[in-house]
C-alpha cells in the first residue's frame, strides 16, 4: 500500500481524497497555488506544497512543479483527482516514468478513450452500441457533407478532442452544415488546439445516463449502476440522481453489461464512467468514457455503499476487485451549488463568503472546501460545493433536497442555491419527465422581495 498520495487538485475533490487517505492510514501532501492558500484542503493535509500562482498553467497544470512537490514530499503516488492533469496521458506517462503511481488510467488507456473518434471506433469493436456516424476524423468538407447525407439528418459535429460542449454544433439541414462545420473547427482549434471533427446522428429527446465501473490490474471489470445527468445546461451538468427515474431493470442490465465490456476489452484499471445516450425509445448509445473519478461520484456512493476513492487507492496498489456488480437499495440526488447568479443568466460571482450555514440531518451530505470567511477566487471552476441527499425514494430524496436547499444559507456572493430549489419544484423534474433540453425552456421565477 502507498505510504505517502500527493493531491493534485484543489478544493472539495481534494479534500475528498484526503479525508479517505486519513482512513487508510496513507499520509496528503496537498498542492496549492497562492490563492488557495486558506483552503481547507491545505489545511487538512499531512503536508502541502505551493506550486505556483493563480492561473491553472501555472500552478495545478504545471507538470513539472508537481513532479517537484511529489519528489521533494518523497510521495509514492499521485491523486489527480478531476479535471486539471486527470485525463493528461502526458502527465500520467511521467509519473510512470519517475516511478510514482499515478491513481487513474494508463498513458495508453487516456489516448485511447481521450480521441472521441479513436474511442468511438474501440467501443465498435468491443460490440458495445454506437450512435450512427463517421467512421474517425472527417478529412474535408465533401465528406462532412456526404456523411450527413448517408447519416440522415440531424446530425452532430463534435470536436475530436472535445470537452465541455465546445465544438458541437448540431445540424438540422443541409444549408446549415457549411457554417457549422467552419465554426465548430474554429472553436476546438482555438479551445483544445486541433480542429479534428466527427459526426454522429442527432439523437432526439436523448436522457444522458452514464454507468459507473471500476476495473482491477487483472483485467476484471464491475459495474456499479446508473447516474441520470440530464439536467444540463450549455452541456454542462447541474444535478443528477441515481437510480434513474427513467430507467428498467432491463435496461440497467444491458447498459452495466455493455460499460463492463467496454471496460474488459480495453483492460480499463480504476475507476471510470462509460457515458451513453439513451432515446425516447430507450435505446442506448455510447458516448465517451471518463478515465477519471466523476464529480458526481457521492451519489453512487450513497445508494451502494461504497467508497470510490478508496477503491481507486486499492486498485491502484494492485487489490483485485470482487468483480460482482451493485446496484441502488436507496435514492440519492446532488445538486452543484455553483458560485453563478441564476438570476443573470448564470453569470460567475466570485467574492468573499461573509456567512455559511450547512445543512445537516438524517441523508444529507455536503462536500465542499468553503466555509464563512472564504473568498472565492475567479480563476478556476464556480463549483463550489455539492449538495447530496438520499433516502429510501425519489419522492423523500426530492423533499429531502428541498429541506437542505432551504437551510443551506452563503452570503457574501451569489450561488445556485435558488435555481435548484425551483428545480425541485418544477413539475416535470417532479415526475422524472426530463431530458438534456430540459434547460432550454427553464425560466427561473422572479426573486421573493424581502
Amino acid at each position: 500500500m502507498f505510504k505517502k498520495i500527493l493531491i493534485a487538485n484543489r478544493g472539495e475533490i481534494a479534500l475528498r481524497v484526503i479525508r479517505t487517505c486519513k482512513e487508510m492510514g496513507i499520509k496528503t501532501v496537498a498542492v496549492y497555488s497562492t490563492v488557495d492558500a486558506e483552503s481547507l484542503h491545505v489545511r487538512f493535509a499531512d503536508e502541502a506544497v505551493c506550486i505556483g500562482p493563480a492561473p491553472s498553467s501555472e500552478s495545478y497544470l504545471k507538470m513539472s512543479n508537481i513532479m517537484a512537490a511529489a519528489e521533494i514530499t518523497n510521495a509514492d503516488a499521485i491523486h489527480p483527482g478531476y479535471g486539471f492533469l486527470s485525463e493528461n496521458a502526458k502527465f500520467s506517462r511521467i509519473c510512470e516514468e519517475h516511478g510514482v503511481k499515478f491513481i487513474g488510467a494508463s498513458p495508453d488507456m487516456i489516448a485511447k478513450m481521450g480521441d472521441k473518434a479513436t474511442a468511438k471506433a474501440t467501443m465498435k469493436a468491443a460490440g458495445v452500441p454506437c450512435v450512427p456516424g463517421s467512421d474517425g476524423i472527417i478529412e474535408t468538407f465533401e465528406d462532412c457533407k456526404r456523411i450527413a447525407k448517408e447519416t440522415g439528418y440531424p446530425v452532430m459535429l463534435k470536436a475530436s478532442a472535445g470537452g465541455g460542449g465546445k465544438g458541437m454544433r448540431a445540424v438540422w439541414k443541409e444549408e446549415e452544415l457549411q457554417k457549422a462545420w467552419d465554426s465548430a473547427r474554429q472553436e476546438s482549434a482555438a479551445a483544445f488546439g486541433n480542429d479534428a471533427m466527427y459526426m454522429e446522428k442527432l439523437i432526439e429527446e436523448p436522457r444522458h445516463i452514464e454507468i459507473q465501473i471500476v476495473g482491477d490490474s487483472n483485467g476484471k471489470a464491475c459495474h456499479l449502476s446508473e447516474r441520470d445527468c440530464s439536467v444540463q445546461r450549455r452541456h454542462q451538468k447541474l444535478t443528477e440522481e441515481t437510480p434513474s427515474p427513467f430507467m428498467t431493470d432491463e435496461l440497467r442490465e444491458k447498459m452495466g453489461a455493455a460499460a463492463v465490456r467496454a471496460a474488459e476489452y480495453i483492460k480499463y484499471e480504476g475507476a471510470g464512467t462509460v457515458e451513453f445516450l439513451v432515446d425516447k425509445h430507450r435505446n442506448f448509445y455510447f458516448m465517451e468514457m471518463n478515465t477519471r473519478i466523476q464529480v458526481e461520484h457521492p451519489i453512487t456512493e450513497q445508494v451502494v455503499d461504497y467508497d470510490l476513492i478508496r477503491e481507486q487507492i486499492l486498485v491502484a496498489a494492485g487489490v483485485a476487485i470482487s468483480g460482482k456488480n451493485y446496484y441502488p437499495q436507496l435514492h440519492s440526488i446532488e445538486c452543484r451549488i455553483n458560485a453563478e447568479d441564476p438570476y443573470n443568466n448564470f453569470r460567475p460571482s466570485p467574492g468573499k463568503i461573509t456567512n455559511l450555514h450547512a445543512p445537516g440531518g438524517h441523508g444529507v451530505r455536503i462536500d465542499t472546501h468553503v466555509y464563512s470567511g472564504y473568498s472565492i477566487v475567479p480563476n478556476y471552476d464556480s463549483m463550489i460545493a455539492k449538495l447530496i441527499t438520499t433516502a429510501q425514494t425519489r419522492e423523500e430524496a426530492i423533499n429531502k433536497m428541498k429541506r437542505a436547499l432551504d437551510e443551506f444559507v452563503i452570503e457574501g456572493i451569489k450561488t445556485t442555491i435558488p435555481f435548484h430549489r425551483q428545480l425541485m419544484d418544477h413539475p416535470d423534474y417532479i415526475a422524472g419527465n426530463y431530458t438534456t433540453a430540459f434547460m432550454n425552456d427553464f425560466v427561473m421565477d422572479p426573486p421573493e422581495e424581502e
